[in-house]
Order: structure tokens, then sequence, then C-alpha cells
């Protein structure tokens, strides 16, 4: 007979840690985190003579921006600092890429999953519009590049 202990239920997507490399730990929670996804681009070749199917090649992988929302931080905050040291100056100084590692969490906090993203670094950085109508949290969104992602745990 199996335990409630022994039961694999699926995890929960509320509970997360996002880790930057330099970016200090409170200052890295985040309402969502999205684009963790991977996804081959193809090309149809055609096999002269075999008219049943078309052969379809893996040409290139591609990855969304890894999208981050949270209610607008501090000017202090270094997550702040880095979008703005990268986003406002332009090319005029150095991108700084860092890795991120996204950890979904159990009931603990202990990671059950984990993905790591290399060289990452923002390519847009957006607030929400102010709506007077409602009574909500300003919302920031930061929109990070990658090179790649791998799944760790």
């Amino acid at each position: 007979m199996f335990s409630t202990a022994d039961q694999a239920y699926p995890p929960t997507a509320f509970h997360f840690k996002l880790s930057i490399a330099y970016v200090y730990c409170a200052d890295s929670s985040f309402k969502e985190v999205s684009g963790i996804e991977a996804e081959w681009s193809t090309k149809d070749v055609v096999e002269g003579g075999e008219n049943r199917f078309v052969h379809r090649l893996p040409t290139q992988l591609k990855h969304p921006l890894l999208t981050l929302k949270r209610g607008v931080a501090d000017s202090e905050s270094p997550l702040v600092i880095w979008c703005k040291e990268t986003l406002e100056l332009g090319l005029v100084d150095v991108i700084r890429p860092q890795p991120i590692v996204v950890h979904l969490l159990d009931e603990n906090r202990e990671p059950l999953r984990a993905w790591f993203f290399d060289h990452a670094y923002p390519v847009k950085w957006k607030v929400e519009s102010f709506d007077s109508q409602k009574n909500e949290v300003a919302i920031e969104e930061v929109q990070l590049h990658y090179n790649y992602s791998n799944r760790i745990i």
C-alpha cells in the first residue's frame, strides 16, 4: 500500500525562487517567471521518389525571452541597477551577462526542479500601465535574452 508521503503529486507553480549571480537574494522575489521553453526550428526536405511524407530536419534551437514580473522595485535594487546599466547606457558600456537559475520549490522550500539560463541579460524593461480605477500593485516586467538553458534537477 502507498502512504500519502509515497505519492508523487505534481508540484505547484506558485512556490519558486530565482537566483541571479550577483543580485542579493531578497531582491530576486518575483510574482511570475515565464519563458522556460525550447523549440526546434525545422526545415522541410522532400525526398525524390518518396511522396508519402516530408522529412522535417532540425535546424536551430530557439528559446523565447525569459520574462520576470514583480512589484516595482527600489532604485537601489541590484536588479534595477543591472537593467539601467544595460538598457539606458546603450552600447556605451559593456553588457554584463549573468547566469540565472530558477528553482521550483516544495513546501519545505527545498528545490524540486531547477533550470539554468546561461549568459542572460536584459533586453526589455517595462512598467505596466497605471490606472486610477484599480487598486493594484505597480508591476514591472524584465525580459532577458539567454544563450541556452538546461534543466539541472
